[in-house]
């Protein structure tokens, strides 16, 4: 009998059980793996790229330096999977399950791989990273719309022209991240780390930054229409040339902050 098993809630009917199969450094371009079983698999510096694992179960499994330029993996369940370095260039991850994953850059790895990439161009849509590590990742480009990233670690992060309309950034820590022109109308930074990040020209209309600490952060020439900053942390922020139009500032510390007209706020 087929065991048949959750993955994102839904009860899928493996078509391949390889539960903690070894595959290091395997050639599965273009393999069909939809549906798949890779509990634990170990999939370190496979090449995946274009396969389909859609709705695959990857729990826990290791896809260090692993290639998915341009896989599917819609659906599918990655949560603590090892994606350190792994490549995501184009991949298809809309509403994929990256709960807790460690998706941190290691510069080594990078090195050896040739990694530049992450998750450049990624469609990320609605996609479950909470808690995901993406310290240093690249993400440019990345569409990221809805996509549920409470408390996750984005230090340093380069989210360059990113798309993260309606994005719940929720205590997640964007210190240094670069944000520069991306699409961020609507998210939620509530109680977030933004301390130096620079969102100069970033679309921020209607953003929610309740809580959030931006000391020291850019906001230049941003748009912040209809922006709550209520109780936020502004101290030393630059705002020089934003767009402030109807934003809530109640309660917010603007100690030091460059005004939008320049003037330094006392």
């Amino acid at each position: 009998m087929v065991r048949v098993v959750e993955v994102n809630g839904y009860k899928i009917e493996p078509r391949a059980k390889l539960t903690g199969a070894n595959l290091e450094y395997a050639n599965l371009e273009g393999a069909d793996l939809m549906t798949a079983d890779l509990t634990r698999a170990n999939l370190s510096f496979a090449n995946l790229t274009g396969a389909i694992l859609a709705f695959a179960n990857l729990t826990g499994a290791n896809l260090t330096g692993a290639d998915l330029t341009r896989a599917n993996l819609k659906y599918a369940n990655l949560r603590k999977a090892k994606l350190s370095s792994a490549i995501f260039r184009g991949a298809n991850l809309i509403l994929a399950n990256l709960s807790d994953a460690d998706l941190a850059n290691d510069l080594y790895l990078a090195f050896v791989t040739g990694n530049e990439d992450l998750f450049v161009s990624a469609d990320l849509r609605g996609a479950k990273l909470t808690g995901a590590n993406l310290i240093n990742a690249n993400l440019t480009g990345a569409i990221l719309e809805f996509a549920d990233l409470r408390s996750a670690d984005l230090s340093e992060a380069d989210l360059t022209c990113a798309d993260l309309i309606g994005a719940n950034l929720g205590d997640a820590n964007l210190s240094q991240a670069n944000l520069q022109q991306a699409n961020l109308l609507q998210a939620d930074f509530s109680d977030a780390d933004l301390r130096g990040a620079n969102f100069t020209l970033a679309n921020l209309s209607e953003a929610n930054f309740r809580g959030a600490n931006l000391t020291y952060t850019y906001l230049g020439a941003g748009n912040l229409e209809n922006a709550n900053f209520t109780r936020a942390d502004l101290r030393g922020a630059n705002l020089q040339n934003a767009y402030l139009e109807y934003a809530n500032l109640t309660d917010a510390n603007l100690k030091g902050a460059t005004m939008p007209d320049g003037t330094i706020h006392d």
